[in-house]
């Protein structure tokens, strides 16, 4: 069951993307979602970010991570009326309590609560959207370039958990084919057979990197310059993913500088559409983020553009 939270090849528009442009666009939508303070802003990052999952054929991964995200934007949102107390239109005024003082609930507080829980939303969708598109291999190999010691160290400790999950369902299953049963016994019992699992997972592990580092020996790991085994190209829609993101994220600092991608939740709440800049900015940002699902849904249904592509 935790496997579906880690990357899976699927031949999809958007794992198929150069990994320095994944990155940047990932990279660019996690800087729009912390740089934005307006809640419109915030709920249109989210919903480019569904549309880029949709693409990537993540919907059912992302409902796992929702249940998780949901909870905590629940607590944001319960917990920012009762320990703030700034804003001007009051809404309720509660008990007195020791160290808290009177209980006072406002409305800029309860939107200034919904407002950060939708960026958290946007944050867990994007680093969804990450597990979802991004190779963890081809990443690292891009940073390898640089600092390829380096990059091993973090390669290891990112598939170090995808490795363990795999292997502890596999010794699991094999202990199932030979009768035994994790659910049969009294708590002594079942913590007995779960030690032994735990136990074939220790000895695996450590066979496991014994292997690996014979591996290292025998392609000579560190005794010369580095050869690269598999080359990534830069193809055309890499560059239209690139400009995409470039192109927002020169939008998205024009705005912020001029104002439009800000919002007033204290001491009252501000306008949430001051002119038609702000509309404009926000069609421009979501316009140039939305631009590689666009061309993953033409990619799949296209054949033309699939091989100019």
């Amino acid at each position: 069951m935790l496997q579906q939270f880690f990357y899976q090849e699927k031949g999809l528009f958007l794992q198929s993307l150069h990994s320095a442009v994944a990155l940047c666009y990932i990279a660019v939508l996690l800087v729009l979602a912390l740089a934005f303070s307006h809640p419109v802003y915030l709920a249109g990052i989210f919903i480019v970010t569904a549309l880029a999952i949709w693409a990537a054929d993540g919907i059912a991964v992302w409902e796992g991570y929702l249940k998780i995200a949901l909870w905590m934007v629940f607590l944001v949102m319960v917990i920012n009326p009762l320990v703030v107390r700034a804003g001007q239109t009051v809404l309720w005024h509660g008990p007195y309590l020791p160290v808290l003082g009177r209980l006072t609930i406002t409305l800029e507080a309860i939107c200034y609560g919904a407002a950060m829980g939708v960026r958290l939303l946007d944050m867990i969708s994007i680093f969804c959207l990450y597990n979802l598109t991004v190779h963890p291999d081809r990443l690292l190999n891009l940073f390898s370039r640089f600092a390829y010691k380096s990059a091993l160290v973090v390669s290891l400790a990112t598939r170090l958990f995808p490795v363990m999950t795999a292997s502890m369902s596999s010794i699991r299953e094999m202990q199932q084919l030979r009768g035994v049963d994790f659910q049969a016994g009294t708590l002594k019992e079942r913590a007995g057979k779960y030690a032994s699992l735990f136990n074939i997972l220790l000895v695996s592990s450590l066979e496991g990197s014994l292997q690996m580092a014979e591996a290292m020996q025998a392609r000579a790991f560190g005794s010369g310059p580095r050869s690269c085994y598999r080359r990534e190209f830069f193809r055309p829609r890499d560059g239209l993913c690139l400009a995409g993101s470039i192109f927002s994220l020169i939008v998205a600092i024009y705005g912020i500088i001029h104002g439009f991608g800000t919002y007033t939740y204290y001491p009252q709440l501000g306008y949430l559409f001051d002119g038609s800049a702000t509309v404009t900015v926000l069609a421009a940002v979501l316009g140039g983020l939305s631009l590689p699902a666009g061309l993953s849904w033409g990619w799949q249904r296209c054949q033309y553009l699939r091989s100019k592509i």
